[in-house]
Order: structure tokens, then C-alpha cells, then sequence
């Protein structure tokens, strides 16, 4: 169940989904093509999450609608108001929820952090904008701060999303093979192995004959000094100091 255009209700029913997520943005509309398609939209539409975003917009008290203002000290740019946030996420209703700023100057978020946000039953997302969000916003609501890289956006909406798949494939139900999970990448020391489909050969290029043996054992080895491998080269730092320097078999 998706709310993206309907007002704050704290006391409207709710389906009985594992996980309850309520993203508080100025943009609402980027959520309405991502959360009715693919994983998240099935995930949705089946009860398993349920997704409210709410205009922060909403709880501003003049003509204007303003929710930004100079900074104090002066600087570039403009930042937003702590008070109309305040009211969005007390307007959600009373329960213990655990609430996100998205920011660049956030811990950065990684699979044991999404497995850890995976077991709330509510969370709040906060997406920033502009030069940032008012000091007191992390400091009083308390919210704390993620970032998902070191790299800046023009506001958290992204940000919000890509926390949210990563929470939403961790709900049980939500993935058909479940066990695919525990094999993909960050959910080990190594990345994920690499992945072959038809054609057997394709411009040169061929599937390795130890997926093509029938021999689980045999695929398994290949599996594991691939993934090794493929750490080694695009993520030596999830690797132990020792394995970090020689090339393994390809």
C-alpha cells in the first residue's frame, strides 16, 4: 500500500505488513514510478512493506509554503527548517520508530547496517535537500544520519530509495529464493561470483567449462576462487590483509 499523494492520517488503518517505512521528502513524486514497479511495487502491492511518503510541505504554517531559510553564520545556499519536519514525523502517530536523515555526512550504509534497519518494524526516512537540514533534526528528534557513498546528490530522495530496496529484499517473503540471499555480495568476506546464461559462447567469449560439468562440487570450488578473485581485483579492502596481494586462478 502506497501513499504518495494522500495527507499525514496517524490514525488511519494499516495493513499488517512485516515493516513499516514512511519517507518525508519535498519532492513526493519521485517515489510513484519506483514504488509500483518491480520488487518494491510486488512487495507492496502483496502487504509484505508498507510505504507511506508524506509532503513536508504539509506542515508549514505560511502563505509561502517555506521550509528553507538562510543559514546562521552565513555560507552558501540554503537550509532546511527544523520545524516543519518535526511536525511531519510527530504527525505519523505515537510508537517507537526509528528515524533516518539521509545525508552525505551520515555513516555510510552497508549490508550489516540494512540487515540491522531490516529488523525495525518502523522506520522514518527523512530525505534532505538544499545545503542540508537544520542541526536540530538529528540532534532532537534524534535522527541518525546515513549516507550511501561518498558523493553528494541534489537531495535524498535516491538516497531513500536505495535504502529502501536494500531493507525491502531482507523482508522475508519479499525475495521467491530466499536462498540466494545468503550468497550475494557483502553477505560473505567476497563479493558475489560471476554469472553466465546462454549463449555458451558469445563473440568469443565462453561459460566456464566448471559450470558446465554437472559437478556441484567442482562449480562450488570454481564459485569460491572466482568470487575471491573478483573481490581481490574491485574490492581488495573486504579481503583479510593476507589475501589482499596474489592473483588466484581465473
Amino acid at each position: 500500500m502506497t501513499r504518495p499523494d494522500a495527507p499525514d492520517l496517524p490514525n488511519a488503518p494499516r495493513p499488517s505488513a512485516s515493516i513499516r517505512v514512511d519517507v518525508l521528502t519535498l519532492f513526493p513524486r519521485i517515489f510513484e514510478g519506483p514504488l509500483r514497479e518491480s520488487l518494491l511495487g510486488r512487495a507492496i502491492e502483496r502487504g509484505l512493506v508498507d510505504v507511506g511518503i508524506h509532503d513536508i510541505r504539509e506542515h508549514t504554517h505560511d502563505k509561502h509554503r517555506q521550509v528553507d531559510d538562510y543559514a546562521f553564520g552565513g555560507g552558501p545556499g540554503m537550509v532546511m527548517k527544523p520545524d516543519p519536519i518535526f511536525e511531519a514525523v510527530e504527525a505519523l502517530g505515537e510508537g517507537p520508530k526509528r528515524i533516518v536523515l539521509l545525508s552525505p555526512a551520515g555513516r555510510r550504509l552497508d549490508q550489516d547496517l540494512v540487515r540491522d534497519l531490516a529488523h525495525e518494524p518502523w522506520l522514518v526516512l527523512i530525505c534532505g535537500r538544499y545545503e542540508g537540514v537544520d542541526e536540530r533534526v538529528a540532534a532532537g528528534l534524534p535522527a541518525e544520519e546515513i549516507s550511501i557513498g561518498d558523493f553528494v546528490l541534489a537531495g535524498g530522495e535516491v538516497a531513500a530509495l536505495v535504502l529502501l530496496e536494500a531493507v525491502t529484499r531482507l523482508v522475508p517473503g519479499v525475495v521467491g529464493n530466499e536462498e540466494s540471499l545468503s550468497s550475494e555480495s557483502f553477505e560473505s568476506s567476497t563479493l558475489d561470483s560471476p554469472h553466465y546464461t546462454r549463449p555458451r559462447d558469445f563473440r568469443g567469449m565462453s561459460v566456464p567449462d566448471e559450470l558446465l560439468s554437472g559437478d556441484h562440487a567442482l562449480i562450488q570450488q570454481w564459485r569460491h576462487r572466482a568470487a575471491t578473485e573478483k573481490t581481490r581485483r574491485n574490492r581488495p579492502d573486504l579481503l583479510p590483509p593476507e589475501q589482499r596481494g596474489s592473483q588466484g586462478p581465473r
